[in-house]
């Protein structure tokens, strides 16, 4: 009954969510939409990515692949309810420069090769390529901890659930 409570609640059971893309990990407030800068959808952090492969984050459930393929959320384990948005108003792009690699439904280890995306052909389409990696049921996990202000590989944690 505890373990059912602290998964209720987001207790002490914690998790660590990884960059899924190398990168300058900002905070949510550099983010130039309002979407994401005023953590309307949750708390985060973005990636100014360096290359164009997204990767699981943690272990979990994908949840859903956006039709235009330019985010993609999951479940992690312990319950998290993120999502992962390549670009600013890149949905403009109806798909084009991104390639999926999972479906809905799929169950994925943390580093699995999620989605690629050619960031050199999004940027010359005039977007940014600014990526946040979004909690949505933040609430769930009040003393989360979001990570930003360096340089990230893909797979270092920029999130501590707890």
């Amino acid at each position: 009954m505890l373990g059912g409570l602290k998964k209720l609640f987001g207790g002490s059971q914690g998790e660590t969510i990884l960059a899924p893309v190398p990168g300058k990990a900002i905070p949510m407030s550099q983010v130039e939409d309002p979407t994401f800068s005023q953590e309307i959808l949750g708390k985060g952090t973005a990636i100014e990515p360096s290359e164009g492969r997204i990767t699981a984050p943690a272990d979990g459930t994908i949840t859903m692949v956006f039709d235009t393929k330019h985010a993609i959320s999951m479940t992690t384990a312990s319950g998290a309810e993120l999502i992962i948005h390549v670009g600013l108003d890149t949905v403009q792009l109806k798909g084009e420069h991104f390639t999926a690699h999972v479906k809905a439904g799929d169950k994925v280890k943390a580093g699995e090769l999620l989605l690629e995306f050619d960031l050199e052909a999004i940027k010359k389409a005039g977007y940014k390529v600014t990526t946040p990696v979004i909690v949505c049921n933040t609430p769930s996990f009040p003393n989360m901890k979001c990570l930003s202000g360096m340089e990230v590989t893909a797979q270092d944690k920029i999130i501590e659930l707890r």
